[in-house]
């Protein structure tokens, strides 16, 4: 996979020209994964998903972000061409900002990876264009957002336990996908906002422009540091190396956010509070003190041990030294174990 085709974009280079897209076997890694060998993906022409959006239409924008606009479409289920509004499969498709010359990087690496990357907790990409100076990927919808609107956002129902539970297991099992595949894959920008829920809450990770592959001989990769402050590891941020367990870094971040309800990085909070690793690390060994963190939104339903137990995981995700740190398949393994907690609530409350 490398370095996204290793094509030039400096100048908007590629054209009209698309990366090979042959029929390929796919290899097998997991129980539930595979890779292809090369992306296999529908192209799509500009004016097929002009058609798929209604031109794009104003009212059918599902949000912005720094790559460009996302609008809703409609392709049919089984050609994947453009249908009616109401008819066939919805999509989510990303229209690149002609401005972003970042965005156009992100891309690249979005097909290099999504495009010979399947698995049921990563979102599905469905295709992409690139005519002229139009650059854009199409993926499938999913009902529920991003679990960052779902703990964050003002009037957000609030999300139970086990919700979280399930949630947290389908984000880990995708992260443990990509780091024990045959092509090893370093997500590099794991954070609430690129975990994306289908209608039953089943996540999936999503946004892999900055996804590298992990180093073929050594621990770790030196790369320019990218990523987003708050989630990035701190090895990472201090150096540019990058290992494979800085993604577990950036899930014992998510983990907290999490538990506590509360963003990693926010900066309308008091000094000293900014910061959520820097100010609740402290107490997550202190299980006299875990009331004190989690989210009042819980309304204390939720199993103590449970709590316990991943408050222990969340500080082991969050240590200093990488090596030490648990691998997504040992994180996975704890979360189900924590899952299985058949421990009942003492009490309930109601939020108003």
């Amino acid at each position: 996979m490398g370095n996204c085709w290793g094509t030039r974009v400096g100048n908007h280079s590629l054209g009209n020209r698309v990366p090979p897209n042959p029929v390929t076997k796919p290899s097998t890694t997991e129980k539930e994964g595979r890779i292809l060998t090369s992306p296999k993906l529908r192209v799509y022409t500009f004016a097929e998903l002009k058609s798929a959006t209604i031109n794009f239409k104003p009212d059918s924008i599902l949000g912005e972000g720094g790559f460009g606009t996302v609008y809703k479409g409609w392709v049919d289920d089984k050609t994947l061409a453009p249908s009616k509004i109401g008819v066939g499969l919805m999509i989510a498709v990303k229209k690149l900002n002609r401005d972003s010359l970042q965005g156009l990087e992100e891309w690249q690496c979005e097909i290099n990876f999504l495009g010979t990357l399947s698995h049921p907790n990563l979102v599905r990409l469905v295709g992409y264009c690139c005519e002229d100076e139009e650059f854009l990927l199409v993926y499938e919808f999913m009902a529920k957002g991003s679990l960052e609107n779902h703990l964050f956002r003002k009037g957000a129902e609030p999300l139970s336990w086990d919700t979280r539970l399930k949630i947290a297991i389908g984000a880990a099992r995708g992260l443990a996908f990509l780091h024990t595949s045959e092509k090893q894959v370093i997500y590099r920008d794991f954070k609430a906002s690129n975990i994306l829920l289908d209608r039953d809450f089943n996540a999936k990770l999503s946004d892999f422009g900055l996804a590298k592959n992990g180093p073929v001989a050594g621990s770790h990769v030196t790369t320019r540091v990218m990523g987003t402050f708050g989630y990035a590891a701190p090895e990472y941020v201090a150096t540019g190396h990058l290992y494979v367990k800085s993604d577990v870094y950036g899930f014992g971040v998510v983990l907290l956010e999490m538990l506590s309800g509360l963003r990693a990085v926010d900066p309308t909070r008091p000094s000293g509070q900014r910061n959520l690793v820097v100010w609740l690390k402290p107490t997550l060994g202190k299980r006299r003190k875990l009331k004190e963190i989690m989210d009042p939104k819980f309304c204390e339903e939720y199993p103590i041990k449970g709590a316990v137990l991943a408050a222990k995981l969340t500080l082991n995700c969050l240590g200093p030294d990488p090596r030490r740190r648990p691998s997504m398949r040992e994180v996975v393994e704890a979360l189900e174990q924590i899952q299985a907690i058949n421990e009942k609530p003492k009490t309930a409350c109601k939020l108003s």
